[in-house]
This record gives structure tokens, C-alpha cells and sequence, in this order.
């Protein structure tokens, strides 16, 4: 039990990892909002962590950036950024993960399964990040939804269909691999 909580420990420490890397990969349409590969990172963690391990991931991530760290988009990093514009966003990465880990725990895993609570995950996101860029830049709620949301639904779409897939195909891998925990081996994974 010690040794599959270590694995864990280990894997939740590579995907803190993986989403500060893809949060580097941004460029942005408006000045308000980058467009970055977390959220494709954050499905990914959610699928194959799943809700405890996938929740420290992204909890790592964000302690992290909190202090300094620049892990976050264009690395940066400091509480400045998850108080500011974009910080609703990174609150929301903690809440998706742990609903969608949620929605996956004990049931066969499947790509659409997969897609379903990250379509759901994705939705928590928005709803979060929308939030805050609306109260900290005062804008109104369609001028919020305009810059938080709009040119990114598609792209996110894409990028969260592309991480169910992978994502299954991951954790089938690991969990023959005797890499995760029982609890995740459990599941039966289907394509």
C-alpha cells in the first residue's frame, strides 16, 4: 500500500510537471486571456489519476505558481496571478479535476465516458475563469464571456477530445503496468 501511494505521489508530481510545461506553450488572441495547452494537461491528469491523486496535481501546480514559481502561463508565477485576470482559470482547474475524477471513479472507462467529464470539466473551467475576468477587469457579462470563452471553445473542444483518447489509452497502459493503484485498476478500460 506505501508503494502504490509513493507511485502515486511520483505520478502526481509528473503531471504537476506536465501541466506547467504545456501552460508554456501560449500565445493569445486578446490581451486579456492566453491560450495555452493546460486544459488538455488538466484532462489528461484527471483521467488517468483520477479524483485524489489528479486533485494533488493540480493543487501542486498551483502552490507552485502561488509562490513564485513561474509555472503558469508566459511563466509566470506569484498569488498576484491567481488573484488576477486569468486566476479563475487556475481555481477552476482544482474544482474540474476533482468532478471529474469524481464522475470517473468506479465505472468503465471509456473514451466517451472520458469526454463526458471533461466536456463537463471544461464547462467548470469556463465558469470559474469567466467569473473572475469579469469581476477583476469589470467588464460586463458579455464582453467576460466574449474574451473568457469565446475563440477558446473550439480549440478547448479539440484539446479535450484529443486528451479523453490519450488519456484512456494511458491509464489502460499503466494500470497493466501495475503502475497505478488498485483502486484505478479496478475499472475496466475500454476504447
Amino acid at each position: 500500500m506505501r508503494n502504490e501511494n509513493m507511485k502515486m505521489m511520483i505520478l502526481s508530481a509528473l503531471f504537476c510537471a506536465l501541466t506547467a510545461v504545456f501552460a508554456q506553450i501560449s500565445f493569445s488572441f486578446i490581451p486579456q486571456v492566453p491560450f495555452t495547452l493546460q486544459n488538455f494537461a488538466i484532462a489528461l491528469t484527471a483521467i488517468i489519476l483520477g479524483r485524489r491523486y489528479g486533485t494533488i496535481a493540480v493543487l501542486l501546480y498551483l502552490l507552485l505558481g502561488a509562490v513564485g514559481a513561474p509555472v503558469f502561463a508566459q511563466f509566470s508565477g506569484g498569488f498576484g496571478i491567481i488573484v488576477g485576470k486569468t486566476g479563475g482559470y487556475l481555481i477552476g482547474y482544482v474544482i474540474a479535476v476533482f468532478v471529474m475524477g469524481t464522475l470517473l471513479k468506479n465505472k468503465d472507462i471509456t473514451f466517451f465516458r472520458a469526454l463526458l467529464a471533461n466536456v463537463v470539466g471544461l464547462a467548470i473551467i469556463y465558469a470559474c475563469g469567466v467569473t473572475q475576468l469579469k469581476f477583476v477587469l469589470s467588464l460586463p457579462w458579455n464582453q467576460a464571456f466574449a474574451f473568457g470563452m469565446g475563440l477558446f471553445v473550439l480549440p478547448d473542444l479539440v484539446k479535450i477530445a484529443v486528451a479523453s483518447y490519450i488519456g484512456v489509452l494511458v491509464r489502460r497502459r499503466l494500470a497493466a503496468a501495475g503502475l497505478l493503484p488498485a483502486s484505478l485498476r479496478k475499472s475496466h478500460i475500454t476504447a
